[in-house]
Order: structure tokens, then C-alpha cells, then sequence
């Protein structure tokens, strides 16, 4: 198994891949359960802010069209000039928007017995193995509609670098990058196969109280919240 803080780069296309979102087979004993990708529409809100760029530029516009009218152009005049920035910022949009798509049709996140992997990259594809022993901790930020954000705490010196593995990174954790399965559907039946998985894995019940303090789960604060007490730190 892999350390969590070494990848393998992928520069042939996903069709070529000995098995869907993973850089091999399965070994013999490791069983597959639970493979899906971002929902493209909440990455592009929640990891591009895409509508935050829209109110952004459509406050711009506003102003402009604001002050050309105060300087004592026509209104369809002060319209008119706002055709170009419009166009512009349209494209913007647009480009944000298909980036989202991109990295979201090219990522799979898959979740076994064993590890989870992350598979991503637009252009070069890089593939995260990520031991459930090497998993210090895991967090669950729920979403409207169902879908989620499953940040992943390293133990001890496990790194990955925080460029390598955007936008699938907890946001402003840059001195110790988390790992994020991200805008991932059904967010909370994947944290319970997570959590189930990693128990089973680590032999430390997720919930368990009666565990020694310094291999005992503490739940996170955010699955409190949530109701997912088994989303732990370790």
C-alpha cells in the first residue's frame, strides 16, 4: 500500500485505465464500495464561487452604468457601452464555469475496504492512494440537496501539496493540506461508508468511548452538527 503522501501521474487518457478511477486492479481481498464524482453544478458555487463572480461583475456593471448615466449620458447610450464589459465578463463566466465541468468529469473518487483514491486532473492526471491507517481524521460539511464535502486529516508527516491536489483541498489549510472529497452526491451515505470502512480498517470504533484518549475518536464538532457522530478524529 501506498503512503499517503506519494501519487502516481497519469499522463494516458482515463480510457486506458486497468480499472474505472483506479491506476490498477484491485488486489486480490480488497472489495470496491462506493465510486462517484463531484456534482459539477456545487463545485463551480462552492469551490469556484461562481456566483459570487456574477454578483461581482454585475456589481461593476451596475456602477459603471451608474456613472455614465451621473456624467449625463443617455440611458440607451450608457447601455450601449456596457455591451463590451458584459461580453467580456460573460466569458469569464463561462470559462469558470467549464472548468468546473472539466475537473469534475475527470474526477473519481473511489472508496474500498481498504483506502480511498483520488483520481483527478484536467490535462495530467494524478492518483492519490490514501490508507485508511494514514487517516487521522475525517469531517462532513453538508450542502442543500444532499451533497457534501468529506475534508481528510493526514497523520503525522503525510503531505500533499496543496497546488497537486486543488480545488480537492480543504480550503486555507495550506501549512498542512487536507485531501477533500468534494460537492461529492449524497454526501451523507458516503460518510457512513467512510466512517464504517476506516473503523473496520483501524479496529477502533468510531464511536467509542471505553478506547484509550490517545487512540480514541473524538467526534468532529461539524459531525456533531450534522448528526454523523461516526465521522471522527483519532
Amino acid at each position: 500500500m501506498k503512503p499517503a503522501h506519494r501519487h502516481t501521474l497519469h499522463e494516458h487518457e482515463h480510457e486506458f485505465e486497468a480499472a474505472p478511477g483506479l491506476p490498477e486492479p484491485l488486489p486480490p481481498g480488497e472489495k470496491l464500495l462506493w465510486q462517484g464524482s463531484p456534482d459539477w453544478r456545487v463545485l463551480a458555487r462552492r469551490a469556484l464561487h461562481l456566483r459570487k463572480l456574477v454578483a461581482y461583475f454585475g456589481a461593476l456593471l451596475v456602477l459603471r452604468l451608474a456613472i455614465l448615466v451621473n456624467d449625463g449620458a443617455a440611458l440607451t447610450e450608457a447601455l450601449r457601452s456596457t455591451v463590451g464589459p458584459l461580453a467580456l465578463a460573460s466569458l469569464g463566466l463561462a470559462l469558470v464555469a467549464l472548468m468546473a465541468w472539466l475537473s469534475a468529469r475527470s474526477t473519481v473518487y473511489t472508496l474500498t475496504d481498504k483506502r480511498v483514491v483520488m483520481r483527478i486532473g484536467i490535462v495530467l492526471t494524478l492518483t492519490f492512494n490514501i490508507p485508511f491507517k494514514r487517516i487521522a481524521a475525517a469531517g462532513l460539511h453538508l450542502d442543500k440537496g444532499g451533497t457534501g464535502d468529506l475534508p481528510l486529516t493526514l497523520l503525522g508527516p503525510d503531505r500533499i501539496a496543496f497546488l497537486h491536489l486543488w480545488p480537492h483541498a480543504r480550503p486555507w489549510r495550506l501549512g498542512k493540506p487536507e485531501p477533500m472529497l468534494r460537492s461529492v452526491p449524497q454526501a451523507a451515505l458516503v460518510a457512513r461508508v467512510l466512517t464504517e470502512a476506516w473503523s473496520q480498517a483501524t479496529g477502533v470504533a468510531a464511536s467509542a468511548a471505553a478506547v484509550p484518549a490517545a487512540a480514541a475518536p473524538a467526534v468532529n464538532d461539524e459531525a456533531q452538527h450534522h448528526g454523523h457522530p461516526a465521522l471522527a478524529r483519532v
